[in-house]
Parts: C-alpha cells; structure tokens; sequence
C-alpha cells in the first residue's frame, strides 16, 4: 500500500514539476488525437449530413452498417491500415508506417463511424419544418443542408467530442502503427502500457491521471453540448 502511495505522490510531482518527458507525451498526444478528430469531422459531418437529406435505395443498410461499425475493435483498424501502408501494402510508398501521420489516418478512420452516426442522429432531431420553410423560402439544397448543420450544431459538436474521447483512449493503434517509438509517436497509452511492463509505475500513474482529466473534461463538454 505504501508502495502505491508513494507511486501516486511521485506521480504528482512529475505531473506539477512539468517533467520534460510527460509534457513531451501528453502534448503529442493531444496534437495526433486533435488532427485525427478534426480529419475524421471534415468528412463525417458533411457525408451524416447527405446521407440524412438524401433519399436514396439502401439508405438505411448504409446506417446499419455505420452504426455497427462504433465498435470496431482498434486492432483490427490498426491491422487494416497497417496493410495499407506498409512497405508491400498499396500505401507503402508514402512511408507513413510509425509516423505521426500513420496514426492521426488510423485514428480518423477509427472514429469516422462514430463522428457520422451521431451526425445523422443529431440531424434527426431537427424538425421536418425547418427544411420545409428553408425550401419554402427558395432556398438551394446547399443552403437547406447548412442550415440543417446550422440547427443540429450542438449535437454535432457532441459527436465530434464523443470521437475525440475514443481517439485519445485507444491503445491497439498507437502501438501498431506508431511503435511507440520515444520522442516521435509515443503516446500516452502506449507510454502508459511501457512503462508499467518496466515497472516504472510512477510514469505510468503520472499519465493515468492526465488522461483520466482529459477524460473528465472531454465528458463534462459532451454532457454540457448534450443538453443544449
């Protein structure tokens, strides 16, 4: 128990101290998980948006399949685009295998899903009227769409900080296609996962906590926009 203690409170200086080593980590992980979301939002929100005021065959289907898709398991992402852009993979010859790039695509691709079914369903929240008048008063499909977005937006930001959460929390891509490598695609739960199998608790508490803040704050938006 004295053990754990003293792990916590070293913990703590490591993180009030700004020990170089946990800044470096922390501050990379925000950077990969930030671009993934903001890569994965630039396409989910405007395909959730065409595929809601879209009515076309299969429609539906398409939403299952988004929909089954939230749970993915990591690995199996991470497998899939490790294949991509492997050395013999189709992708091989950008060399974005364990590169920061290499994990902000997986990571977007990982969330896309989930950043798209969540669109959709805060556009379904908008009423049938709000399209009717915005047709009614000559608007263009383009512009009726961005004022779908424009009334769902609240819903929409829930969905783009629901996919951050699951981004920065991930662990399987980071270590298959980062590396973990120190100083360039180490992240906090790959760190995290090192660390403990050294036995170098303090470290690995040290993240732990930034990661549960992270956490706590990402929850406290997505509960603040929910009830918008």
């Amino acid at each position: 128990m004295n053990e754990i203690l003293q792990g916590i409170l070293k913990a703590l200086e490591l993180i009030i101290t700004f020990d170089p080593e946990v800044v470096d980590i922390t501050s990379r992980t925000l950077m990969i998980s930030l671009s993934s979301t903001l890569l994965a939002s630039l396409i989910a929100v405007p395909t959730g948006a065409i595929i809601h005021f879209k009515e076309f065959k299969g429609k539906q289907v398409i939403i299952n399949i988004i929909q089954t898709l939230y749970s993915i398991p990591t690995v199996l992402v991470g497998l899939l685009v490790f294949l991509l852009i492997s050395k013999s993979g189709p992708l091989g010859s950008l060399n974005l295998l364990f590169t920061p790039a290499g994990m902000i695509i997986a990571q977007a691709i990982l969330i896309l899903p989930l950043i798209t079914g969540f669109s959709i369903t805060a556009l379904r929240g908008v009423g049938d009227d709000i399209v009717d008048l915005a047709r009614s008063l000559g608007a263009t499909e383009y512009q009726t769409l961005s004022t779908l977005v424009s009334e769902a937006k609240y819903g929409i930001i829930a969905a783009i900080i629901l996919g951050f959460g699951r981004a920065i929390s991930e662990v399987g891509i980071a270590i298959m296609i980062g590396g973990n490598i120190r100083g360039y695609t180490r992240v906090i739960t790959s760190a995290m996962s090192l660390e403990t199998s050294k036995g170098n608790l303090e470290l690995s508490i040290a993240l732990g906590i930034i990661l549960l803040m992270i956490s706590l704050l990402v929850n406290t938006l997505l509960n603040y926009f929910q009830e918008k």
